[in-house]
């Protein structure tokens, strides 16, 4: 079932069959977001940082949180909080 509300709506999806028998789950493309680098900045991860306080802090808004994941692509968000970590922060839209 769709979320229209979902940030990944209006992805294309595929389907993935999850073994021998008939059961498929549903995945969206990846959506790959190619910004030119002069717009964004770089943030070095300090103790205390979280995704939605640096959202909020570059634009504005903790729901936010999601553009910086996905500027920074990593196998689990708490990967991108390592304290020394290089953040990408893509530019306000």
């Amino acid at each position: 079932m769709r979320d229209p509300s979902s940030r990944h709506d209006d992805l294309a999806t595929y389907r993935v069959p999850l073994g021998a028998d008939t059961m498929e789950v549903e995945l969206h493309v990846p959506r790959l977001q190619v910004e030119p680098a002069e717009t964004a900045l770089v943030h070095r991860v300090v103790a205390g940082d979280r995704l939605d306080l640096l959202a909020h802090r570059y634009f504005g808004d903790p729901l936010q949180y999601w553009r910086i994941v996905d500027a920074n692509p990593v196998l689990a968000p708490e990967e991108l909080l390592e304290p020394g970590t290089l953040l990408r922060i893509p530019g306000r839209r």
